[in-house]
């Protein structure tokens, strides 16, 4: 969980595919996947030609992903690659960007962008916050291979206004022609309730409901993203993070109620040693086993704040124990009005300047509390090795 969070936009916890992790009992490891193996969950090792000879004749193939895990980004790169090969009128649409930032996506495949320039005008650090690094490799095959980029996100405000004002409220033209959602199955509503009572915050069942519906918000903007992009195209590839693909709950139901019924998906799958925990019988059509001992994991750093929009920035109505928010001498009731001289308005911003911090480093914040204006560092830890 990112405990940098808006109390009313509480969809982002669901964002990272580990809170929608499958629960399941560590066994030998002869009963799972061997690293570099395509495996069916529930079933046996699946043999890469006969899978890809059936991928090509999909319309969406889904790549689940860890946002952080540059492994994951390596193998849906590798699978790109492979597809490409068969389907060469294909288009990666990206989870990672709201459809704003299309004329960057355009820009940077037809060169005319560097890679600050694409994070400049992409508005990447605020969009997302991970780092850029883990993506550019992909960027980069795009650009190479002239395949076209989509982003099929949206905003942070439009989710929330879809949320709280309802879809009619909303003209069409501003919710990009996107449609209302399919009913949640209730394996998936409880799997985001599982979510929902971990949060700090008191909950409740109103609380529940609009967590519920910001995530169908969210699986429906992205399906409906997709569904455009096959429109125009021969195969399109999603890169989604892996608990919105799960079990074919999240994006997938939404793709099929759009009508798009020849998807699929597939996940990196992470075994470890002499245990692991196989995939359960649903999770995808198929999992590559990733050796999970040794990846490399870009962990963000983080605050440990809860926030909530305020007319003069963010304001912190949570922190929690032992966090770098703590040891600064941040407080629940404190006003952010600036981090790093940038002024705050959402707190996307401010989650995408935390994210960008090096571990030892200071990030100066200007706050507010009890009406007088002062200047806070917080120190963030060095890396431990």
């Amino acid at each position: 969980m990112p405990p940098l969070a808006s109390r009313a936009g509480l969809v982002a916890l669901a964002c990272l595919a580990g809170l929608l992790a499958v629960s399941v009992t560590s066994v030998r490891a002869d009963t799972c996947p061997a690293p570099g193996q395509w495996f069916q969950p529930g079933g046996e090792r699946l043999a890469p030609d006969a899978l890809f000879a059936e991928l090509e004749e999909r319309d969406v193939v889904l790549l689940g992903e860890q946002h952080d895990n540059r492994d994951h980004h390596r193998w849906q790169l590798h699978t790109l690659a492979g597809l490409h090969a068969r389907r060469p009128d294909m288009v990666i649409a990206l989870e990672m960007l709201p459809r704003e930032a299309q004329p960057a996506l355009d820009a940077w495949v037809a060169g005319e962008l560097d890679e600050q320039g694409f994070l400049d005008q992409s508005g990447w650090r605020t969009a997302w916050g991970f780092d850029l690094d883990l993506y550019l490799p992909i960027l980069h095959f795009a650009r190479l291979h002239q395949v076209p980029l989509k982003a099929i996100n949206v905003t942070p405000e439009l989710r929330g206004r879809l949320v709280s004002e309802g879809w009619d409220a909303i003209p069409e033209t501003e919710r990009f022609g996107i449609t209302a959602p399919a009913q949640a199955p209730e394996a998936y509503r409880e799997r985001l309730a599982a979510i929902y009572e971990r949060h700090p915050t008191q909950s409740d069942e109103a609380g529940l409901e609009r967590f519920i519906n910001a995530q169908l918000v969210w699986d429906r903007a992205m399906a409906s993203g997709l569904a455009d992009a096959q429109g125009a195209a021969g195969l399109v590839v999603g890169l989604i993070g892996q608990g919105h693909l799960q079990f074919e709950q999240g994006v997938p139901h939404q793709l099929s109620d759009l009508g798009i019924a020849n998807h699929t998906a597939l996940l990196p799958w992470p075994v470890d040693g002499d245990e692991c925990q196989p995939p359960p019988d649903g999770l995808a059509r198929a999992v590559f086993a990733i050796d999970g001992s040794w990846h490399e994991a870009m962990v963000p750093m983080q605050l440990g704040i809860y926030t909530t929009p305020h007319e003069e920035g963010i304001e912190i109505h949570a922190i929690l124990e032992g966090s770098v928010a703590e040891q600064a001498g941040l407080e629940a009731g404190d006003i952010i009005l600036r981090a790093a001289g940038e002024s705050l308005t959402r707190p996307a911003d401010l989650t995408g300047l935390v994210r960008q911090q090096r571990p030892g480093t200071l990030l100066p914040l200007a706050i507010r509390r009890n009406g007088d204006e002062r200047e806070i560092l917080a120190r963030f830890p060095p890396r431990s090795t």
